[in-house]
């Protein structure tokens, strides 16, 4: 019997993930079709202009796609692509990448996910960049 799908869950899977847990990542949102992934912005995940690193973004929002579209396929997904657009730099406190599922059928999802920046309240949200990802059933 498999473990239920829920928050916990995924902050556990998310955990088993050594570069996650370099960067301090954690789920806050896990179910019906949508997932966000935080971590807080720290000096050494900067670029030289002091912006956030692109990489940083890329990884937030793969992860995210794949955790939202887990929430329609089942735990044993893997991102089988994406593209991501950078629309400012990124900077801030904390960054936000919340993904939802745009299409899902029985072997492939199609999930969308908005990154922002916030200086730690919701009022301070900056979009900074936007990605589209497809993930499949690994299952």
């Amino acid at each position: 019997m498999t473990a239920p799908l829920d928050l916990a869950l995924a902050q556990k899977t998310l955990d088993a993930q050594p570069f996650s847990r370099l960067l301090q990542a954690r789920i806050t949102r896990f179910g019906e079709g949508a997932a966000t992934l935080e971590l807080t912005i720290r000096e050494e995940l900067h670029q030289q202009n002091g912006f956030v690193h692109g990489g940083v973004l890329s990884y937030a929002a793969d992860n995210a796609i794949t955790f939202a579209a887990g929430t329609a396929l089942g735990p044993a997904v893997l991102t089988s692509g994406f593209s991501i657009q950078y629309v400012r730099p990124a900077t801030g406190a904390e960054l936000l990448a919340r993904a939802t599922v745009v299409h899902a059928g029985r072997r492939q999802a199609v999930v969308r996910c908005d990154l922002f920046t916030t200086d730690g309240d919701e009022e301070s949200e900056t979009l900074c960049a936007v990605a589209q990802g497809t993930v499949l059933s690994a299952g």
